[in-house]
């Protein structure tokens, strides 16, 4: 598998402006009662704010859970981080600084649905389809890429070139070939394995791509140093169904158009 074309981190810890600071935590923690309401207590110890909260993942006896957490300034970050390491097989994943505010994921959702079902054309779909994969998963960049042709024909961001998404693409589909039909493990947030299956994911964590069927294209995003989770995988797939139901239902319409009992 291609290696990433920006090094991965483990956290991302810039210098900030002063005043209040906001960032998105990544933390890992044993999946036992008590569990999240210790890390969360933490948070309350050096004065955080817990603005947000999502399950990231769920598998077995771990789980992977997000907070959005304002400091009073960035000074406190390192104090939060060790309090939480605190905490009885509990470990911070990820840091971020959130910028612009905070997104509320499910009004995003409907902003996609409305943008993609609006455009007329199939460039416009495929146009706002990489914006909106972008910003739907807080990614760096994406590119809908043709493989067979190895050409990028939209894209949000700066992407690796089109040759480097190929062997990405070419390799993922090796590897979901490989695991074979129905390997990937039902996803604990709701998500059936028909959702997830269609997402190729590999050793490059921060890359992910989805094969938009209806197309023949592919999806791809990345965002170099902060790994995709499952419910993000499950989302890109949502992603992809709802376009390859806006190309169905496009075919439709041209084909009646283009009924000879429409000539004259």
């Amino acid at each position: 598998m291609p290696a990433s074309h920006v090094g991965n981190t483990a956290f991302t810890s810039p210098s900030y402006c002063g005043g209040m600071a906001t960032f998105l935590l990544r933390v890992r923690l044993p999946d036992r009662p008590g569990a999240l309401g210790a890390v969360a207590s933490r948070i309350g110890a050096v004065r955080g704010d817990v603005v947000a909260m999502e399950i990231a993942e769920r598998a077995h006896d771990s789980a992977v859970d997000e907070f959005v957490v304002e400091l009073a300034d960035e000074d406190h970050l390192r104090l939060l981080l060790s309090e939480i390491a605190e905490v009885d097989g509990a470990w911070v994943d990820t840091v971020r600084p959130v910028a612009g505010g905070l997104q509320n994921r499910h009004l995003q959702a409907y902003a996609t649905a409305t943008a993609l079902v609006t455009q007329r054309t199939p460039h416009d779909v495929l146009g706002v389809l990489a914006e909106r994969a972008r910003a739907e998963l807080e990614a760096t960049w994406s590119a809908v890429l043709d493989a067979a042709d190895v050409a990028v024909v939209a894209a949000s961001g700066r992407p690796p070139a089109a040759p480097w998404l190929a062997s990405y693409v070419t390799q993922a589909r090796a590897a979901r070939h490989d695991a074979g039909p129905g390997s990937p493990a039902r996803a604990s947030d709701g998500v059936t394995d028909a959702a997830t299956a269609a997402v190729a994911t590999s050793a490059v964590a921060d890359v992910m791509c989805i094969e938009l069927a209806a197309w023949d294209l592919v999806l791809v995003a990345g965002r170099p140093g902060w790994a995709f989770g499952a419910h993000e995988r499950a989302r890109l797939a949502a992603l992809g169904g709802l376009v390859d139901a806006r190309w169905t239902e496009m075919s439709e319409r041209e084909a009646r158009i283009a009924h000879p009992s429409r000539a004259g």
